[in-house]
């Protein structure tokens, strides 16, 4: 949940206040790096239709099936943060620089059809582990 919102706010106001602080966030950033923050939101937001736009950390952050994706711009570049381990994604190895963050230079191009790839395959990732909560729900409960 974005910080200052709560839990009895409709879902739809949640999602509004969450698309606006990212608006915010966007805004706020150097005019040279937003163009490619808005092409990074375009990308994470058509890559995971359903997913929650909110702020977390200070920063854009997904909620879907749990932590999908979160992005920050810093001076030189903007980190993503997969919310596990990014070390499961051999092909954005190039972009790596710790267990859990990417680096894309800000004075390079955005590679967006790996990108885009990418947050497809966080999509598939966060659907199979709802699917396994939820059938280990159901499995717990048939115990019971």
């Amino acid at each position: 949940m974005a910080r200052g919102l709560r839990s009895d706010v409709p879902k739809e106001v949640s999602a509004a206040a969450g698309a606006r602080s990212v608006d915010a966030y966007i805004a706020a950033a150097p005019r040279a790096a937003q163009p490619p923050l808005r092409r990074l939101r375009a990308l994470i937001q058509s890559g995971a239709p359903k997913a929650e736009e909110r702020i977390s950390y200070g920063m854009p952050y997904y909620h879907y099936h749990g932590r999908l994706i979160y992005f920050a711009i810093f001076k030189n570049h903007i980190g993503v943060y997969p919310g596990g381990h990014a070390d499961k994604h051999p092909e954005m190895k190039p972009y790596m620089t710790s267990i859990g963050t990417y680096r894309f230079p800000l004075n390079q191009p955005l590679p967006v059809a790996l990108l885009r790839r990418f947050v497809k395959g966080r999509v598939k990732e966060m659907e199979a582990k709802g699917k396994g909560m939820v059938a280990s729900a159901a499995g717990s409960s048939r115990r019971s």
